[in-house]
């Protein structure tokens, strides 16, 4: 005789089953709600992505954080001014962005919460290596990831020109590795990568009014830099 389940067990099965989905959906919503509130919204592959890496799965992780290698590397090349250094300092980052996952409470947009890690990386390093050199190359360098390249447009058509816009790249990239660190940090972020003030703002871990104002000084400084090194160029 077959042992018929009761149909209030089954009721109560298919309660939990719905039970579970719609704390599912709460808790997907709850990161949207907190990402919009930092100026994104996560989507649901990301926020699934998310739940699977707090779990331990690397290959999720990896998943997740694959749109974003490039850019954190471009970050940290562009602070430290070094490929390998940068190469190194970006894995690190994401070493610790994997270890730490389970700390990502939705607050902000993950890339934020990334690159807010990269950033405090790049610091650890300054601080560690304060006699590193700083070189500036527009180059393509590879990686077990991939190739990685500065990202610099030329739209020139002639050779003369694509010359003068070469040093005029090099030589705006080394006046950027003169400045104090605090201040090469937010041109990189603001004038290179473009991000907004209030993503600044979270990535530093400071007031929008502060970015601003830094900002503000950083490029004045940057302009005495180049101007310098044009009054040199003319001599």
């Amino acid at each position: 005789m077959l042992d018929i389940c009761p149909f209030f067990d089954i009721v109560d099965i298919e309660k939990g089953i719905k039970s579970k989905k719609e704390q599912i959906s709460e808790e997907n919503v709850k990161y949207s709600r907190r990402a919009e509130k930092g100026g994104k919204i996560l989507d649901s592959r990301e926020v699934s992505l998310i739940k699977q890496s707090k779990a331990g799965n690397i290959e999720s992780f990896e998943q997740l954080i694959a749109k974003h290698q490039k850019r954190a590397f471009n970050i940290a090349y562009r602070m430290l001014g070094n490929p390998e250094d940068a190469n190194d300092v970006t894995q690190e980052a994401l070493v610790k962005a994997y270890k730490g996952i389970k700390n990502f409470k939705g607050k902000s947009s993950f890339s934020t919460w990334l690159y807010t890690i990269v950033n405090n990386a790049c610091i650890d390093f300054i601080r560690k290596n304060r006699k590193a050199n700083i070189v500036y190359l527009d180059q393509e360098y590879e990686t077990e990831e991939g190739a990685y390249k500065i990202q610099l447009s030329n739209n020139e058509n002639t050779p003369e020109q694509l010359f003068e816009k070469k040093a005029v790249q090099k030589l705006v990239h080394r006046s950027i590795g003169e400045l104090d660190y605090n201040y090469r940090k937010i041109i990189v972020l603001r004038d290179i990568e473009h991000f907004s003030y209030r993503e600044i703002a979270q990535i530093l871990g400071c007031p929008e009014g502060t970015v601003k104002s830094r900002i503000s000084r950083a490029r004045n400084n940057l302009k005495a830099i180049i101007g310098e090194k044009l009054r040199d160029w003319e001599e």
